[in-house]
């Protein structure tokens, strides 16, 4: 596998006053295809910033952000948009849905901005929702769900178009144990099955399990990097 993402020497720094902040500082990794990463550190360690910045939210302050050899730390905001419409799906913590539209209007609602008609739309919504086990949730709203099923919705809709990249922030954060589980073995196998990057942003331990690649965060900084030797035994059990 080649490598997809690379970051040379990425730092973000915030002014506060006449402080200077770094909340990257010197990140410099490569991310293959199709490899599944856990992003793991303790609040403020960078992790999420660093997610920001792969996914073209957010500009570094020096240094440089490739993905599929294309430059985003140098794309202006409209192609770095359209970049992400084309590319990425994202499942956040508090699942980010919008309150008045029910489950298939939320996971449709990214694919009007891809050119992608109604009925089609209709349709791919409906298959991922049930894929994900709310094939009787297509018309609930959000308030109509459990935590569990919202977060559904949520990858449903990060996955409707099969984007290459999929970024995860903390995406169990609210969730109970079990739960937890099957939402972690949902993104998993889906991003396996559509041959997908994965990047997961995590403080959990736990959830590190599921990844290749473990980049342990601290202070802006790369502390190390643990390869999953034991990734192979756990999918097999």
């Amino acid at each position: 596998m080649d490598d997809f993402i690379v970051l040379k020497d990425v730092k973000k720094i915030y002014r506060m006053g006449e402080e200077r902040v770094y909340a990257l500082n010197g990140v410099s990794l490569n991310i293959k295809k199709e490899e599944f990463v856990c992003l793991l550190g303790p609040s403020g360690s960078g992790k999420s910033t660093l997610l920001n910045m792969m996914a073209g939210l957010e500009k570094p302050t020096k240094g440089e952000i490739w993905i599929g050899g294309k430059p985003i730390h140098k794309m202006n905001e409209e192609s770095v948009t359209k970049f992400r419409q084309l590319n990425v799906g994202f499942v956040f913590q508090s699942y980010n849905l919008i309150p008045t539209l029910t489950a298939a209007e939320n996971v449709s609602l990214g694919l009007i901005f891809r050119g992608v008609p109604k009925k089609k739309r209709d349709q791919m919504a409906k298959k991922i929702l049930t894929e994900v086990g709310l094939g009787d949730r297509l018309n609930h709203k959000p308030h109509e769900m459990s935590g569990g099923q919202q977060q559904r919705v949520s990858i449903a809709r990060a996955f409707v178009d099969k984007p290459k990249i999929v970024f995860a922030d903390e995406p169990t954060g609210n969730l109970d144990t079990k739960t937890t589980k099957e939402i972690m073995d949902m993104i998993t196998s889906m991003a396996k099955e559509f041959k997908q990057t994965l990047i997961i942003v995590t403080h959990n331990v736990e959830l590190a399990v599921y990844a290749n690649k473990i980049i342990h965060l601290l202070d802006g900084k790369v502390e190390n990097i643990e390869i999953n030797e034991n990734l192979e035994i756990l999918e097999e059990k």
